[in-house]
């Protein structure tokens, strides 16, 4: 787990108002959309202004992999990181 994680499941339920959920709640490989937590594209679209807001990533329609990097907490945190080092 990297220290991101706990960032991004708190992010998750202030952006998108899940108010009777913790982030104990959400497993790091949880799937966030469809059978998962169940967010759908307008969470995705929230959720992405919230990130690039709060840790000055930019996000691009056109960017590879879009769906494979916003799937769990663990992958949006690699994802978050390696845009923070570039």
């Amino acid at each position: 787990m990297t220290a991101l994680e706990p960032e991004i499941k708190t992010l998750i339920i202030e952006t998108l108002g899940l108010e009777d959920m913790t982030p104990e709640d959400i497993g790091n490989d949880d799937l966030l959309f469809g059978e998962g937590l169940g967010l759908d594209s307008v969470d995705a679209l929230e959720l992405g202004l919230a990130l690039q807001k709060r840790y000055g990533i930019t996000l691009e329609a056109e960017t590879r992999n879009m769906r494979k990097h916003f799937a769990t907490v663990a992958s949006l945190a690699a994802f978050v990181a390696s845009h923070r080092d570039a």
